[in-house]
């Protein structure tokens, strides 16, 4: 079973992975959790340049999108179809979503052309349950610290259009998006997370 989380920064991706990934190891599944990108050498190479780079290299859109495809690529391979061939519950942080949303929706790439390239880097794999952790902007970006990466750092009106732009792809016919109000405690998002993931593993 593949769960990911998504949504724009600020909205509490890493608590309520960290309480949801300790409720599937209480019933007994074996967990492996990854980040996108990351989680492999690779990754975790191309996580630097692409959050981390400075103002000395920049980086266009579509150099942007493919650096995280090639990441994703790899996470594929050398992560998770094995976790998953031996039978793991994968829960990662971010997946493809997450690129339609950044370079396309919000970035101003051809969101067919992201979903194309997407297909490939992914080689058929998609999560069986996305979680998409939705607030305002404004309340997300007081949650969050002054010390933003290249990513958080683009203002008001880019963090509208990846609200925007998640908020569509969870519309699309057949979407696997559960958008879960994150503007509320913890614990009674938690509870809406499990009680879907119930569903979902029971299926």
């Amino acid at each position: 079973m593949f769960f990911s989380f998504d949504g724009i920064d600020g909205v509490g991706k890493t608590t309520q992975m960290r309480l949801f990934c300790e409720w599937l190891a209480a019933r007994q599944l074996d967990v492996l959790t990854c980040r996108d990108p990351g989680s492999t050498p690779l990754g975790e190479q191309v996580r630097e340049i692409l959050l981390n780079s400075d103002e000395n290299t920049p980086i266009a859109a579509r150099s942007e999108m493919l650096l995280y495809m090639a990441a994703r690529a790899q996470l594929v391979d050398e992560v998770l179809r094995p976790a998953l061939a031996a039978g793991k519950t994968i829960v990662s942080d971010r997946y493809l979503l997450a690129n339609l949303v950044y370079q396309g929706h919000a970035g101003g790439l051809d969101i067919e052309a992201v979903r194309e390239v997407g297909r490939v880097a992914i080689d058929g794999l998609m999560p069986d349950c996305i979680f998409l952790l939705d607030m305002s902007p404004k309340s997300a970006l007081q949650r969050m610290g002054d010390d933003l990466d290249r990513m958080e750092s683009r203002g008001d009106a880019y963090r509208e259009r990846l609200r925007a732009g998640f908020l569509k792809e969870a519309g699309r016919p057949g979407s696997l998006i559960h958008v879960i109000d994150a503007d509320r405690p913890v614990e009674v998002i938690q509870a809406e997370l499990r009680k879907i993931a119930e569903r979902v593993l029971a299926g």
